[in-house]
């Protein structure tokens, strides 16, 4: 379609006629207006958006600038121009974009009668919300049974929606969920310090009831010292929301009123999650008894994925197999799939005293199921299958065919031009478009290759791994685990006696290699350095001169980056995973975190209370061992790497006590 010709083939043509210059100019005042849109697109000036519409029409971008400008309007817009927008761009990621947008608002309408008529339309299916909706219309039109895909949806959500809302009140009025189904999702909101959602789940359930969650969320300890007359039902989830509160900043005072006051009027349901919740909370503080309140759970389908989860993590410190292996036992069939518990649920096995030739089988079964490079759990069953951590056999390179596919796809073009000029959250969005759900089942490995090479080729690398990244049956470590600034980042490493495999692991987590990278609290650069770090670092290293303004150039950024790692791991006693997690959450918290028994660093970094650091940490660790084995060629161990952690030596002390 002629609005969608890639720009780079019209510069060529206007090469061979000598107008180049004259492109390059009318393309780069296209470039301006475009970004101008965005800034408009924040803030919803539509007046602005209208009159700069037309100046974009032919640009590369514009089915972008068509979305932001109809977007703004969207609740007042015709349908009649909606539909002729989705016939304009179809087949584009804007038009399904816009969709997604639309059926939103046709769900908040209860406009259902358009709403399933264009469902099905909507390929990208990646919205919560919209898909309740569409639950709901499915239960009305056909009266379907789907209370378990919306309250797996509706749990999931942290936040408060309409949709998934929406579908569990009809689906409460038809009978299909029931009270217990509201206050589990009450309790996981309250968990989560989410009063409204709480409050919405309870206002299905029992209404003149759902003002008290607000108050228990302010003050959960004056609502359990009220002297209630009489114990209703759900004067008692009103209790069970009021611990589970307290839970959160004392644990051991939410266990000893419900051990003194509450156990004996609770049901054994009710009673163990609110132990479950007890138990997390503890876990997640490291304390030494939260195995102990895991304990008082006496059946372990009563709890949710998430208590589990830390069941297990709270009986690992404890070396509790036996605790283990129930839990992971007692989890849905999806969780049972990851490799985390995969793995955690084989070592189980094997520890235990009683583990038979069948039991043994059973976990050699479930490590080799998992067995690969591709992630931290995968390669710890690899090596406890006694295989090496190597490079995988490269596939065949993308041919000259499936190289040309990628470079023709017009999803794929326009998101790497939207990056190109500063629009990489909108660049990213249509590329991950592009290369999942482009075509029907998206794309294969092969056509994922080529998408990755494209991208390796234009040195976007965090779309080159991403893509790479989601092969199922072909790994390419070369597209994966690349090794930009090569030069730059060895020399530096090797000249303060750090492993370069260790610094491109993190890297690679940190920023994906965009240089020009920022977080959302101010870290800067390849190695998302923050201003105070970087200034703290400058002078330790001896990095005279330095400013702020430095801190993405490339050099300084990895000298600096380096340099606060070295210090970091210098200070924790060369310790990989404990110097990744300061990296991450600042020394302070790994130095509390390692308090307490003395182990293996995979336990250590599981039991890592915030999700963010933990993933980190597998993460980096996992990158490095793979990098390592493409620097050296040498089979390598993760294992290895990871070691022990626990207490710190009383007879050493902190090399740099102030490290920020």
């Amino acid at each position: 379609m002629k609005l969608l010709t890639p720009i780079l083939t019209l510069l060529s043509a206007l090469t061979m006629t000598g107008l180049t210059s004259f492109a390059a100019k009318a393309q780069n005042k296209g470039d301006d207006l475009m970004l101008e849109m965005h800034q408009a697109s924040r803030k919803n000036d539509k007046t602005r958006l209208a009159a700069l519409l037309p100046q974009v029409r032919g640009h590369v971008l514009e089915p972008l600038a068509a979305y932001w400008e109809l977007r703004a309007r969207l609740d007042t817009a015709p349908d009649s121009e909606i539909r002729s927008f989705f016939s304009a761009y179809a087949g584009s990621y804007y038009e399904d974009r816009l969709r997604n947008d639309w059926l939103l608002q046709l769900g908040k309408r209860r406009d259902w009668a358009t709403f399933t008529a264009e469902y099905p339309r909507y390929r990208m299916r990646d919205d919560r919300e919209v898909r309740c909706y569409a639950l709901a219309t499915e239960a009305m039109n056909s009266k379907a049974n789907v209370a378990e895909e919306a309250k797996r949806l509706w749990y999931a959500l942290r936040e408060a929606d309409d949709g998934c809302t929406y579908v569990a009140d009809h689906l409460h009025s038809g009978k299909q969920i029931n009270g217990l189904d509201l206050w589990r999702k009450a309790r996981i909101a309250m968990d989560a310090n989410r009063p409204r959602p709480a409050k919405d789940a309870v206002d299905i359930e029992a209404p003149r009831l759902s003002e008290q969650v607000t108050l228990i969320h302010a003050d959960p300890a004056k609502y359990l010292d009220k002297r209630i007359i009489a114990i209703t039902r759900n004067r008692k989830e009103l209790a069970v929301l009021a611990l589970i509160r307290l839970a959160a900043s004392n644990p051991d005072e939410a266990a000893e009123r419900l051990d003194k006051h509450w156990d004996l009027m609770l049901s054994a349901e009710e009673r163990h999650w609110t132990w479950g919740v007890i138990g997390k909370q503890a876990a997640q503080k490291l304390q030494g008894n939260a195995a102990a309140y895991f304990a008082k759970v006496q059946k372990d389908s009563d709890l949710n994925d998430d208590l589990l989860g830390w069941k297990v993590r709270a009986a690992l410190r404890q070396g509790q197999w036996r605790q283990v292996l129930s839990a992971t036992q007692a989890m849905s069939p999806e969780s049972q799939k990851d490799p985390t518990w995969v793995y955690w649920r084989a070592r189980a096995l094997l520890a235990s005293p009683a583990s038979d030739a069948a039991q043994k089988q059973e976990a050699h079964n479930l490590l080799r199921n998992i067995a690969s490079v591709r992630g931290f759990y995968e390669q710890l069953a690899l090596e406890d299958l006694g295989q090496p951590i190597t490079v995988p056999e490269r596939p065949a390179p993308p041919s000259p065919q499936e190289k040309a596919s990628a470079l023709n796809n017009p999803g794929l073009q326009r998101a790497l031009y939207a990056i190109s000029i500063g629009l990489r959250p909108e660049g990213n969005r249509e590329w991950n478009y592009s290369t999942n759900l482009h075509t029907p089942g998206g794309m294969n490995d092969r056509d994922l290759l080529a998408a990755a090479d494209l991208a390796c080729q234009r040195q976007v690398w965090d779309r080159c791994i991403n893509t790479s990244d989601r092969t199922k049956d072909l790994i390419d470590f070369e597209q994966r685990f690349p090794m930009p600034l090569r030069e730059i980042v060895v020399r530096r490493a090797e000249q303060i006696k750090l492993d370069p495999a260790y610094v491109y692991g993190l890297i690679r987590q940190e920023s994906r290699f965009i240089t020009d990278a920022r977080s959302h609290v101010g870290a800067s650069g390849l190695m998302q350095v923050m201003p105070a770090t970087a200034k703290w670092t400058a002078k330790k290293i001896g990095l005279t001169n330095f400013t702020p303004d430095q801190i993405n150039d490339r050099e300084v950024n990895v000298a600096i980056g380096t340099g606060y790692l070295k210090l970091v791991l210098d200070d924790f006693e060369g310790s990989m995973p404990m110097a990744a997690a300061a990296y991450n959450a600042g020394p302070g918290r790994p130095r509390n975190w390692r308090n307490g028994p003395v182990l293996e660093a995979a336990i250590w970094a599981e039991n890592i209370p915030f999700h963010e650091t933990r993933d980190y940490v597998k993460k980096v660790l996992s990158n490095t061992t793979n990098y390592a084995a493409i620097l050296t060629r040498q089979p390598q161990s993760l294992k290895a790497r990871l070691g022990q952690v626990g207490p710190r030596n009383s007879q050493t002390v902190e090399v740099n006590p102030d490290l920020p």
